[in-house]
């Protein structure tokens, strides 16, 4: 979610104990809201238009009951959400709607490749907007107790979005949980960030694609993003190096004390701060984290989507890999790992036995296989691969 509040364990256990629905007046729900919509100045046909025939969704209700606590690590959360089909994907929208980025850039000081991430990240740059009625979860919701008060609001923002004409109440799209449009904003977040930069007098993320982009850059620029700084760089920490994680110093104080790019770069701005982050421990990859990177955790407060925006940006971009790579262990189950050896043996392409350890044998078949299917080549284990293999044997 953007400019949303986060299902928190609290939240979570709340819905456990939350009774089933009862969904016998629902309508008599949707009735007392008029008094305060009408105060609000929606008018009664945009009211009547947008509830008629409206019943509950049980979909949402279910899916309030089956919200995880986040147990992956990070480095399967980075592998998921930083493909390399997402990354080609966003190469390609960077081209195609390079005009409309540059205007964005120019606007808002907000680095492109950013805001392509949040895109990819939030919708698969639209191929998926969430496929509710975002009305009638909220409403659903509300009704039922879930967060009531909350989500009680929320529905009355999306009845002022709709009463100022920015969309039609079928083309309001969205999670389970009322997010909404290409870059998933609540109506409260669209009310205040939302923004129409192709001056039509609508404010249209859901199929307005530049609007979404817009809005997604105004709502970082408004939460303090600093034009010109990265979110972040990957490093190489000095043996013996004695720095917890999150201390913050200059750039320059941290390559003072041995600290490096791990792409073997310079840091462009030594004054900036930057914070250690050790997002797998001290076997997997060091980051010097800067100020954009709360930034970013404004849209969600998490670290994992932190670093899968920022990664992704800069892949977008033209980088590569993490140079330091992931603990085997943290980025692959054992079953999937012996699924990949499977794949790759009965594909043709010699993994050897299929242990899940993926020694050499295994690297080079999955080279071998990257080749084949015209895929950037690392021979690096990954959901990416599997992914790719199970997507080939589809095909045979």
């Amino acid at each position: 979610m953007n400019g949303r509040t986060l299902i928190t364990r609290a939240a979570l256990a709340a819905a456990l104990l939350w009774p089933l629905p009862a969904f016998a007046d629902f309508q008599g729900f949707i009735n007392g809201l008029w008094p305060e919509a009408q105060k609000r100045g929606v008018p009664q046909s945009v009211f009547r238009q947008t509830f008629a025939g409206m019943t509950p969704e049980p979909k949402v209700v279910e899916l309030t009951r089956k919200q995880p606590e986040f147990k992956s690590t990070s480095a399967q959360y980075l592998v998921k959400r930083v493909s390399q089909l997402r990354v080609d994907k966003g190469r390609a929208m960077a081209q195609q709607w390079s005009a409309v980025l540059d205007h964005i850039e120019a606007t808002y000081g907000v680095d492109r490749h950013i805001v392509l991430s949040v895109w990819g990240n939030e919708t698969n740059y639209g191929g998926y907007l969430g496929g509710h009625n975002a009305i009638r979860a909220m409403a659903t919701l509300a009704y039922n107790g879930y967060r009531r008060d909350y989500f009680r609001k929320e529905l009355l923002h999306a009845l002022d979005i709709l009463a100022q004409g920015h969309t039609s109440p079928e083309n309001m799209v969205g999670s389970w949980a009322g997010a909404m449009g290409h870059t998933q904003f609540m109506p409260s977040s669209f009310k205040a960030y939302a923004v129409d930069i192709t001056g039509d007098g609508r404010r249209d993320i859901w199929t307005t694609i530049p609007d979404a982009l817009a809005s997604t850059a105004n709502y970082l620029k408004v939460h303090g993003w600093r034009p010109g700084e990265a979110w972040g760089y990957e490093v190489i920490l000095p043996a013996g190096l004695h720095a917890a994680k999150g201390q913050t110093h200059t750039l320059a104080d941290w390559q003072r004390r041995g600290v490096r790019r791990a792409n073997g770069e310079k840091f462009p701005r030594p004054a900036d701060q930057g914070r250690l982050l050790l997002p797998s421990g001290p076997n997997g990859p060091a980051l010097l984290v800067l100020p954009n990177f709360r930034v970013i955790k404004r849209y969600n407060n998490s670290d994992n989507y932190a670093l899968a925006i920022g990664y992704l940006a800069d892949r977008i971009r033209g980088g590569g890999p993490f140079v330091t790579p992931w603990p085997l262990d943290q980025l692959l189950s054992q079953n999937e790992r012996v699924e990949i050896q499977t794949r790759l043996n009965a594909l043709g392409f010699a993994a050897g036995e299929t242990d899940g350890a993926l020694g050499p044998a295994s690297r080079a078949a999955i080279s071998a296989f990257q080749k084949a299917t015209d895929t950037a080549v690392d021979g690096q284990p990954s959901p990416d691969v599997l992914e790719r293999l199970r997507a080939a044997a589809k095909k045979r």
